[in-house]
């Protein structure tokens, strides 16, 4: 099994660490729907006890991302596209709320900021790299939210998005129509910097039902990651 490493932060516990490794590689699909994986495998893979992944199991259960069966096994969640729109709809109302925030007034040193990201997606774009663009897609919608000290509302946007995040990740790795998702992006960073409130809702709602367009396809290309 190859899984992405990530470097353990000083603050946090072992236990913290192996729930925010797995939950990471859960949702940049290299641990996939239906994927039977245990406690002893992944305490080799990361070099810890059996406990704190146990732990971190029990975390990733209820949020909905692994189904622990007793006597069976521990298996990655498929993607429930219910959960998807649920976090869809949140995700837009939000998001269409508080870019009428951001065309009213935002700091020029995060729409700088904002100009750096999108010529790291170009970049992305350019070198065929996913995980780098979808970190980066999800950073500039965080600029956003923060520009408009809303930080923790992004946080707990963030909390509910997993399965929608799934299946971006899912998108973005089949697909090379990149450059429309970095045009998009480029569409509300001048409509922030014009003040024009319309058309930043209108291109942020167009921007976020793409997932709706794109799950109906997804699904018949990997039918067994849903539910």
């Amino acid at each position: 099994m190859t899984i992405e490493l990530i470097e353990k932060n000083s603050m946090e516990s072992t236990s913290e660490y192996v729930y925010r490794v797995l939950k990471k590689n859960i949702i940049d699909m290299h641990l996939v729907p239906g994927q039977n994986i245990s406690e002893k495998e992944m305490a080799d893979v990361l070099h810890v006890s059996r406990t704190p992944v146990r732990e971190g199991f029990i975390k990733l259960a209820q949020e909905e991302l692994l189904d622990i069966y007793p006597q069976k096994g521990t298996y990655i969640s498929m993607i429930d596209l219910n959960h998807v729109e649920e976090s869809r709809f949140m995700r837009a109302s939000l998001e269409q709320a508080v870019i009428k925030l951001a065309c009213k007034a935002f700091p020029a040193e995060v729409l700088f900021e904002l100009q750096l990201n999108l010529n790291m997606q170009e970049l992305c774009v350019g070198e065929n790299n996913h995980d780098k663009l979808f970190k980066l897609d999800e950073d500039l919608h965080g600029l956003i939210f923060t520009g408009c000290n809303k930080k923790r509302v992004w946080m707990a946007i963030q909390q509910m998005s997993t399965h929608f995040n799934r299946v971006r990740i899912l998108n973005l790795a089949t697909s090379l129509h990149w450059e429309n998702i970095v045009a998009e992006h480029r569409q509300v960073m001048e409509a922030i910097k014009n003040k024009d409130g319309a058309q930043a809702e209108s291109v942020i709602e167009q921007h976020l039902a793409r997932v709706i367009y794109d799950q109906a396809e997804l699904k018949i290309q990997y039918p067994d990651y849903f539910k």
